[in-house]
């Protein structure tokens, strides 16, 4: 018993680090085009993320149980109020239930139309999560207007591109 008790252990993380190596091999890198990807956003639009060329995007994925992600939560509702004729934010839910980051959203103050909700026994099995190789959130990246991917950014980082726009133009 003892055996195969150590045996399913050993399986078991041995298909955590392949899944983790997976993700960060395969996954978008900085320079490169941003994945796409179709979703249903929350109001029940069909939405395709390739759509947004020609802005700046912030790709912010988060949960209503993440309690990183709900402190940081103010800062991405006012980096909208600034930003918001040269940023587009979509936020990504990570879920059990679908129904907790209604409640979440709307106590922190979402009101961006690009909102989508991924639901999963395990949150970070959304494709759109994999694709951008995220393993823990909250996790930001940012997209430029031709559509290439910046990287993994923190606020300070979103201002500092944001701001250098703005004195540009």
């Amino acid at each position: 018993m003892k055996r195969l008790f150590r045996f399913l252990i050993i399986i078991a993380v041995l298909f955590v680090i392949m899944f983790y190596l997976n993700i960060k091999f395969f996954s978008a890198k900085e320079g490169e085009q941003a994945p796409d990807f179709a979703a249903t956003l929350v109001d029940k639009t069909a939405f395709r993320f390739s759509d947004l060329k020609g802005k700046y995007v912030l790709l912010d994925f988060w949960g209503s149980w993440c309690a990183p992600c709900r402190r940081e939560n103010p800062m991405l509702v006012e980096l909208h109020k600034k930003y918001s004729d040269k940023l587009i934010i979509v936020t990504v839910a990570l879920e059990k239930d679908s129904l907790s980051w209604k409640k979440a959203s709307k106590k922190d103050g979402f009101v961006w139309k690009h909102q989508i909700v991924h639901q999963n026994k395990f949150v970070l099995l959304s494709p759109i999560a994999r694709a951008y190789g995220v393993t823990e959130i909250p996790a930001k990246f940012l997209i430029n207007p031709k559509g290439k991917l910046k990287g993994r950014v923190s606020f300070s980082e979103v201002e500092q591109v944001l701001s250098q726009e703005l004195e540009a133009n």
